[in-house]
């Protein structure tokens, strides 16, 4: 435990903390606010302007990506710097102890290229992984499971920060980190939602002592209104951006994370198990981010690009609105149009449980699944006028499709895949565009809020727990099966939609599972029901994923519950359903970039030159 100093705030560097005689770990340091230089900045959930724009779910980062922006950095240096502000203000979602899925539209050529830098299990990992050797059974999921080394995969985090910048940037990684480090250091001012996040999680960090160390000072969640400091993230990033990307994967920090993982830093405080993981030094030394072919598909004469495997969002995104664009949601409005919406995607579902998975392990058919004639088929199992009996029966990917058929008739289905869905809610999403119109859309995660409650000691960072994206039973016929060296699958869905050939929408959110159909909901909201972009982003949220019941927000249930219930919907309620950023570039050119104005406590959205 680092020992308490008496540098004033405003000299409390890393330089003064060694001359005070700190030896130990540099943790994090808290303030009152009334002491503290940071500050807690307004948030603005609606940005309209030129020269540049950045929206995410945090008005610190998206400050900093505003100011990469102002100082003629392009959208991929400000999507970067934007992301290491996030793995220090929203260490519980996104960091470079985990992965994600970055897309990049470059104005100059025109082209769409994305980067999957999802988490690996390692070589070793077994099918066995989550089964309790003592009995045979899986573990409970929470928290055995995601409190564990076993469930941590390789980080992809840098290795996508390098190679975007390398492949789109003018900025260095070094460059890139310095508005985080100095973030870091400074600190930022503690909300409702951080200190809600930290005690949620508080008996899962309690059980890791470098977590303890880090977010429970002193024994507690810091307090709203303190300023919470990360002097051992700040290090870190210093030597990431000095020593370069080869440094995390083959360099000391490696065989610190190595370490970590195989023998998780235990307090003795908790009596949960925190199984060790089997990740090795080869492991990260052999991780690489690969380059897929994004999602194309066009849906109401717009085309919709987003992610390939290892994620399920482009597909499943894209098919659901395919599915959609059998029927005429505008003319429908209200109700109507949400019970078609709930049934396309409860379709999709059932495919994506059936089809998706790495497609490096898995054949994924890909262009079948995105394909108009599987759609059509697929829409002959939606009835107009009443919810199918969930979960419903995957559809034949197999190129011989029957489409010539009426709503209610289900021709050709397969067997009902009923696997249950694992994936955690707490991940990140930031979309920025510039001013030469370049556009980046990137969602970023730990996997779990808080990921795998595992600190790796001394440098500030979770690690995630991805890994129990698998499924947790291994059936060979399961394309989400746990494999060595494997990527499990993903929702993340970073989306950008273009018109007549040009950006104009470009959007993603955090939320698990639940991403896919935030996204979804978003588009149909736009441009099918007439919703402005803030509008159609604040709406109440659906979440159907081919349950028996559809998870949905409070005021949609009041808004729609009673007359989707006559079709024969029953519903869940979930407090918060994602937390999306989104910029569209109106026909003028001006930007028009809208974050959420409530969920997880409202994210920001800013321009380089406002207007009124």
């Amino acid at each position: 435990m680092s020992a308490r100093v008496t540098c004033s705030v405003r000299h409390r560097t890393l330089a003064c903390l060694v001359a005070v005689g700190v030896t130990a770990s540099l943790t994090t340091v808290t303030q009152s606010t009334a002491a503290a230089t940071a500050r807690s900045p307004a948030r603005t959930p609606v940005a309209v302007g030129s020269g540049g724009a950045v929206s995410s779910v945090d008005p610190e980062a998206t400050a900093i990506g505003l100011e990469v922006l102002r100082r003629g950095g392009n959208a991929t240096d400000a999507a970067v710097a934007t992301a290491a502000a996030l793995g220090v203000t929203e260490p519980y979602s996104a960091g470079i102890g985990g992965g994600g899925f970055f897309v990049h539209y470059d104005a100059k050529t025109g082209e769409v290229e994305t980067i999957d830098g999802r988490e690996t299990a390692p070589k070793a990992m077994p099918r066995e992984a989550f089964l309790d050797p003592t009995t045979g059974e899986p573990y409970p999921l929470f928290p055995d499971m995601v409190t564990s080394g076993a469930a941590v995969g390789v980080p992809g985090t840098p290795a996508t920060w390098d190679a975007a910048l390398r492949e789109w940037g003018t900025y260095s990684l070094s460059q890139a980190l310095r508005p985080a480090i100095h973030l870091a250091r400074r600190g930022f001012v503690v909300d409702e939602e951080f200190r809600k996040q930290t005690l949620d999680n508080a008996e899962r960090f309690s059980a890791i002592s470098s977590t303890a160390e880090v977010f429970l000072p002193g024994g507690d969640a810091p307090e709203v209104g303190a300023v919470f400091r990360n002097p051992d993230l700040a290090r870190t990033y210093a030597e990431l951006g000095h020593r370069g990307v080869d440094w995390f994967y083959t360099g000391s920090v490696a065989d610190e994370i190595v370490e970590t993982v195989r023998n998780p830093p235990l307090s003795g405080k908790t009596e949960l198990p925190v199984p060790p993981g089997h990740m090795t030094a080869e492991d990260l030394a052999a991780y690489e981010v690969s380059w897929p072919e994004p999602t194309r598909h066009d849906y109401r004469g717009h085309e919709v690009v987003g992610m390939g495997p290892s994620s399920s969002g482009g597909t499943t995104v894209g098919e659901t609105l395919n599915i959609l664009e059998r029927f005429d949601l505008a003319s429908m409005g209200g109700e109507k149009a949400l019970h078609h919406y709930i049934e396309a995607a409860s379709l999709a579902y059932a495919d994506r449980a059936r089809y998706l998975g790495d497609d490096r392990f898995v054949d994924v058919p890909t262009e079948e699944l995105l394909s108009d004639d599987f759609a059509a088929e697929r829409a002959c199992a939606l009835d107009p006028t009443a919810a199918a009996p969930k979960p419903v029966a995957a559809g034949n990917a197999d190129g011989d499709y029957d489409p010539s058929c009426f709503p209610g008739r289900a021709p050709g289905e397969d067997v009902v895949v009923d696997r249950p869905d694992t994936e955690g809610p707490s991940t990140t999403h930031l979309s920025v565009v510039d001013r030469w119109g370049n556009v980046v859309a990137y969602t970023l995660t730990i996997e779990q809020t808080g990921g795998s409650g595992i600190t790796v000691p001394g440098r500030g960072f979770l690690l995630n727990n991805e890994l129990t994206d698998f499924s947790h039973v291994y059936d060979p016929d399961d394309p989400n099966r746990i494999e060595g060296g494997k990527r499990p699958r993903s929702s993340m869905a970073p989306t950008i939609v273009f018109d007549d050939g040009r950006p104009w929408l470009v959007l993603g959110s955090p939320g698990g599972s639940t991403i896919i159909t935030t996204v979804t909901q978003t588009l149909v909201n736009r441009i099918d029901l007439g919703m402005d972009l803030p509008t159609a982003l604040a709406a109440p949220r659906a979440a159907p994923r081919n349950t028996a019941t559809v998870s949905a927000e409070p005021d949609f249930r009041a808004t729609f519950g009673d007359a989707l219930s006559a079709y024969g919907h029953e519903f869940t309620t979930s407090e918060e359903i994602g937390a999306a950023a989104a910029i569209e570039i109106l026909p003028d050119g001006t930007l028009q970039a809208v974050a959420e104005p409530e969920r997880r406590g409202g994210g920001d959205a800013k321009v380089v030159h406002p207007h009124r």
